[in-house]
């Protein structure tokens, strides 16, 4: 018998690390950048919660040099915080990308971390990345 089971609540926490968490697909709109000049695209993330527990979760997108999440090109990493998934319960993200004169055409891989949080958003309980790749043309 543990604590939990005195006040009710299951601990769930080694469930949470052993499995996947969650089921992340991901989109860009428009598909490609322009290179050379400045456009943008939306990365759209959908995250779905494939656990038998709610989860408080946040995602962290991070693109490479010649990318940038904002439209002055300093910022290459950005946290949303999409608060409780409750199980099989899936959210939206939308995180724009920009390009700049610098940037190349090629591919840029953006890596997208989703986090399990329990307390609040600064303790991690478990977390997947997913890497998806931006073409600039």
């Amino acid at each position: 018998m543990g604590i939990f089971d005195l006040f009710g609540k299951k601990d769930v926490t080694n469930d949470l690390k052993k499995a996947l968490p969650f089921g992340i697909r991901t989109e860009f709109v428009p598909y490609k950048l322009k290179a050379n000049t400045r456009s943008s695209s939306t990365l759209m993330v959908n995250l779905k919660n494939i656990t038998s527990e709610p989860v408080m979760s946040s995602v962290v997108v991070q693109v490479p040099e010649r990318i940038s999440l904002d439209s002055t090109g300093l910022s290459k990493e950005k946290e949303v915080r999409l608060g409780t998934l409750g199980p099989n319960e899936a959210k939206d993200a939308r995180i724009e990308l920009f390009s700049s004169p610098g940037t190349d055409k090629g591919e840029y891989t953006i890596t997208i971390t989703a986090f399990i949080h329990y307390r609040d958003y600064a303790h991690v309980l478990n977390a997947m990345k997913k890497r998806s790749v931006l073409e600039a043309v």
